[in-house]
């Protein structure tokens, strides 16, 4: 159930074009619609800022650079310490 409300103003053209479409996908109203604009673009934004891509053959270099080193240095202690106070996942 909906707990929070947005209001906004917009184009005519683009209130129309988005009543139309939410007409075509079935749905039941252009709240409806919105909503799930909203939800599926904020996911995907989310995501791509949380996570991070590499090639396979960067990622076999990292790995392989993980495996032959020794201690960490002090940076990177310092840079694993910065990010759990941080709360960076």
């Amino acid at each position: 159930m909906a707990t929070a409300r947005l209001d906004m103003r917009l184009d005519e053209e683009i209130k129309t074009k988005a009543e139309k479409a939410s007409a075509l996908l079935g749905m039941k109203s252009l709240t409806e619609y919105v909503v799930r604009l909203m939800d599926n673009d904020a996911t995907q934004v989310i995501a791509e800022h949380e996570s991070i891509t590499v090639a396979d053959d960067v990622f076999d270099r990292f790995i392989g650079a993980c495996e032959k080193a020794k201690q960490p240095n002090s940076a990177l202690l310092e840079a694993a310490a910065f990010t759990k106070d941080q709360d960076i996942k």
